[in-house]
């Protein structure tokens, strides 16, 4: 398909940043590749000790004196890729794959959250028809594991008291408040012993389910597999009985588990009604989500045998179980004021044996800082009836939406003239940006808009190719009326 010119900018852009790693908490390369970016066309770049990274760019001719805006977005990634990928985002480039007016990846996420944003402000800030005001590109780190960046920074940083959020994922939406949140992390002691002699290893999987991002998809009533693996494994400890030798699953707080798995020990003489147990529940379970995640599997196959294999013991094993049953997973409560919203929910998005120890990481999120503590004891209370203990990760506040911002009122106005017909204006479940850096810079007027992405978080993930001139023509526009 041919592409605009300001697409196409846009996609150069963000096909060379992505072939830069950026996993989240280890950005360096990224940073150091937009400083170097940032000296090469003589644009002052400064870095914070955090990080964070902000590059200014003048106004063009007419409108140096105009307020700078600031377009903010951040550098990192959720890296996650499907089972037979052998990609490793240490050090390898993203590979595109376009699909119609889809711009996906191979077998891996793509970035799109948020390397879209960086790609479209380094586009406009080299593009010399534009016409716009100072910008500041203020770039941050770690947002996808807890927004480190954001929290992080200093007085003084950033000028401008306008902020364009570049990381909505819906085009023709433009979001003007988000959720708090905070991530738990639950240690609870196990006890380990030897197998018992001719017990036969077992290795149960749950996987294929299509995860997600913890915000924006936990409405979705998809499957975790976390949550999946456990009733399996209390199913099978109800009918035959096992011991747990090894368990993990998941991979970062905000993403919805896609896969999980456990190591058990059983009786053999028990191999043929374990199965079938395993296949009953299969079936009950792909019925339950037939709609939300049907290519869902659960799978239970003989290990290798291991000497040094230890086992939890009977008390332990029903620890384990019973403490993953009760943690509460998926929307909380709805929202009372806002029509369709999440108000609050929980994430049980980690857990793996480690040592004498099991490890659970679980991620709130709530419009309403009190019911963000609500839910987060009762995950208080699930660890110390485990005899666990918790930590608690700082957290960050929600964004309440400024229903009388004028950057909001311009910005509708912009969008009816520009596109015919008038924007959504909404709240979300995710967490974004905007809410500490309004914390930290009083009298900030921000809104937050981007191209469509679906799947986040997910080797599903994508981009609609054609939103992006959307969001360039908007921007254009939005920066003509702050001349």
């Amino acid at each position: 398909m041919t592409l605009p010119k300001n697409t196409k900018e846009v996609l150069s852009w963000f096909e060379k940043l992505s072939a830069v790693p950026r996993p989240s908490d280890h950005e360096e390369k990224m940073r150091d590749w937009l400083l170097s970016w940032a000296k090469e066309h003589s644009f002052t770049a400064n870095e914070d000790k955090t990080g964070n990274i902000v590059i200014k760019v003048p106004g063009s001719k007419g409108f140096e004196k105009s307020p700078v805006i600031v377009l903010q977005g951040h550098m990192d990634m959720v890296c996650e890729k499907t089972p037979e990928s052998k990609h490793d985002f240490s050090t390898d480039p993203i590979r595109f794959v376009y699909d119609g007016d889809w711009l996906k990846a191979d077998r891996t996420t793509l970035g799109a959250d948020n390397g879209i944003a960086l790609a479209l402000a380094m586009a406009f800030a080299l593009d010399k028809n534009v016409s716009r005001p100072p910008l500041e590109l203020l770039f941050t780190v770690a947002e996808e594991t807890g927004l480190t960046g954001a929290n992080n920074l200093e007085p003084g940083f950033i000028e401008g008291k306008i902020l364009l959020n570049l990381d909505s994922e819906d085009e023709g939406v433009f979001t003007v408040g988000c959720a708090g949140g905070l991530t738990s992390t639950i240690s609870i002691p196990i006890n380990r012993q030897k197998p018992c002699g001719g017990c036969l290893p077992v290795m149960l999987k749950v996987g294929s389910l299509k995860g997600g991002h913890s915000g924006v998809d936990i409405k979705l009533g998809r499957g975790n597999a976390i949550k999946i693996l456990t009733r399996a494994l209390a199913k099978l400890d109800e009918k035959i009985g096992v011991k747990v030798s090894d368990l993990k699953g998941g991979s970062a707080h905000n993403v919805i588990p896609r896969s999980a798995e456990a190591v058990i020990l059983m009786g053999e003489s028990r191999w043929s009604e374990a199965t079938k147990v395993v296949l009953e529940l299969e079936n009950t379970i792909k019925n339950e989500y037939a709609v939300n995640d049907s290519e869902l599997f659960i799978s239970i196959e003989k290990a290798p045998k291991d000497d040094g294999r230890q086992v939890l013991s009977d008390e332990s094993t029903k620890l384990v179980i019973n403490t993953l049953q009760a943690l509460p997973h998926g929307v909380y409560t709805m929202s009372t004021a806002i029509e369709g919203l999440v108000e609050t929910s929980n994430n049980v998005a980690t857990v793996k044996i480690s040592g004498d120890s099991l490890e659970i990481q679980t991620s709130q999120r709530s419009s309403l800082m009190s019911r963000i503590e609500e839910i987060s004891s009762r995950i208080v209370s699930v660890a110390k009836l485990a005899g666990g203990t918790v930590k608690n990760s700082a957290g960050y506040p929600p964004w309440e939406a400024n229903w009388k911002s004028s950057l909001l009122k311009t910005c509708k106005e912009i969008y009816k003239k520009r596109f015919g017909k008038d924007p959504v204006v909404e709240v979300i479940h995710a967490g974004l940006e905007c809410g500490i850096i309004g914390a930290k810079y009083h009298g900030m007027d921000m809104i937050s808009f981007g191209p469509t992405i679906k799947n986040p978080h997910s080797p599903d993930e994508r981009v609609k190719v054609s939103d992006i001139e959307k969001i360039w023509d908007l921007m254009i526009e939005i920066f003509k009326a702050f001349k």
